[in-house]
């Protein structure tokens, strides 16, 4: 015979399945007279939101994840009336993510120290503090106030709460996989558009859309995932149907790169094959250091003998392989080669006027025009500031944020690569394969940020912060551990 308090706790339970019922009912009846005399039909969501809150409060890392998996998908809507663009829905999650993060520093006073004060973290902060002041110098404050909101809702998730998710080695796997995978749809898609065009080179520019931009950030997206590919294949116990699936995707990213008719993209997967070979041969980083310190010596020694050969290549973009790739150094007819030495020049005339705050962080597409030269202007120059940045993740800042802002920019690149070199010749075999793919993938960016911006933007926000968040954890968790000297791998 059950006891009193048995019968009380079947009770209990029953009523609460009772209130399931009713709580159910209730909401269908209440959706389905919206959507029939109101056509209102977002209340369906209202399920799907309140589990994505339940995650924000118990477990922030799900989000993460969710975010990464939605950002190939994710679709640029411009607010008008508000002045802004976003992207849904991966911003509004990320900022809700960045007011969860202030909020538990707020009232909890508690971050992993060993992140907190990693060199990195420290640059990060630098950076962080010069937009700030630099905003209050801009030209255009509130443009510069919210270029610095959307800058940390990039870097807080997938810096600062990436980096202590990432403790659990199998998030850095999840978090790959869920970019790749969600990549590869996107991929699949494009592909498909551009065989009704028969992957035609001036096709190759927009077919992506509206899931990215244009060719260059879709190749720079797929570029930068190209290390992590091919680490798989050879990624140490790994199963073999695992391994299989990575020969598949290498054979699908290398079709995508091919077809994305990304000049850049190509530049930036072959840098990054150089910067392997030279690991490979154990090339100290102060070496490679010196060795680039001497080329870009060299160049700007012999600029002008350099440019007057260049201006002797008349080939434009061309489908042909071999045409397009002689394009690249075309800068007499290129008309995207031209415009980028425009927005170039313009940014270093935008420097000379303002060399130490700038003229205030994403101010640039809108003060730039009168800064360019009528010799200079193509046929897709604007006045209008409508058409992008500076084409250069160093010339920006600079134009931006003075030569403060272009040196941390610099200083960060090098010792992220630093870092990561360095967790590579200390690290497992584990830890080397993860370290030397998320540090030859950011090769491929730092490279792509000579010819383009798009650190605005989440396509690659989540990728290189993600990547940059995965060799410090690597350093600071998994480095020389007893744990990682067992070198226990998930099949």
């Amino acid at each position: 015979m059950k006891t009193k308090t048995e019968i009380e706790y079947v009770l209990l339970e029953k009523s609460k399945i009772l209130w399931i019922y009713i709580l159910t009912a209730l909401f269908l009846v209440v959706n389905f007279y919206l959507v029939v005399n109101k056509n209102f039909y977002w209340l369906f969501l209202l399920p799907l939101v309140l589990v994505i809150l339940y995650y924000y409060i118990v477990s922030l890392d799900k989000i993460i994840l969710l975010i990464t998996f939605l950002t190939p998908f994710a679709i640029n809507v411009k607010i008008f009336d508000m002045g802004l663009a976003v992207s849904l829905p991966t911003e509004p999650l990320m900022f809700g993510v960045l007011l969860i993060f202030l909020a538990k520093i707020l009232f909890e006073h508690q971050y992993d120290r060993k992140i907190a004060v990693h060199p990195i973290s420290y640059l990060i902060y630098l950076s962080l503090f010069w937009m700030f002041i630099t905003s209050l110098t801009s030209q255009l404050p509130i443009v510069s106030i919210k270029h610095l909101l959307s800058r940390l809702w990039f870097v807080v998730p997938f810096y600062f709460v990436a980096a202590l998710m990432f403790k659990d080695k199998k998030n850095i796997h999840r978090f790959l996989w869920l970019y790749m995978i969600a990549l590869s749809f996107i991929i699949f898609y494009t592909l498909s558009v551009h065989s009704t065009y028969g992957f035609d080179e001036n096709a190759g520019h927009w077919v992506m859309s509206p899931f990215y931009n244009d060719h260059t950030a879709y190749g720079a997206a797929i570029a930068i995932f190209y290390p992590v590919i091919i680490m798989y294949i050879f990624y140490p116990r790994f199963v073999l149907w695992k391994r299989m699936i990575s020969v598949f995707l290498f054979v699908v990213y290398t079709v995508a790169i091919f077809f994305s008719y990304s000049r850049a993209a190509w530049i930036s997967v072959i840098v990054a094959f150089i910067v392997f070979i030279l690991v490979m041969l154990k090339i100290k980083f102060r070496w490679f250091l010196l060795g680039l310190t001497v080329f870009l010596g060299i160049f700007f020694g012999f600029q002008q003998q350099i440019l007057n050969r260049l201006e002797r290549n008349k080939q434009d973009s061309s489908a042909n392989f071999v045409e397009h790739i002689r394009s690249i150094t075309n800068i007499s007819s290129d008309a995207s080669n031209l415009e980028r030495i425009n927005r170039w020049q313009s940014a270093i005339r935008l420097y000379q006027e303002r060399p130490f705050v700038g003229w205030g962080p994403g101010t640039y597409q809108f003060v730039y025009a009168p800064f360019q030269r009528a010799n200079e202007k193509t046929v897709i120059s604007t006045n209008l500031g409508d058409k992008g940045n500076a084409h250069s993740e160093y010339l920006g800042p600079l134009s931006e944020e003075g030569l403060p802002g272009m040196l941390l920019v610099i200083f960060l690149v090098g010792l992220i690569i630093y870092t990561g070199l360095m967790v590579y010749r200390k690290g497992n075999i584990e830890v080397k394969f993860l370290s030397l793919a998320a540090t030859l993938g950011l090769v491929t960016y730092y490279t792509h940020g000579l010819l383009n911006d798009f650190l605005n933007t989440d396509k690659l926000s989540v990728p290189v912060w993600g990547f940059t968040a995965l060799i410090v954890a690597l350093n600071v968790y998994h480095l020389n551990t007893e744990k990682d000297k067992k070198t226990v791998i998930e099949k």
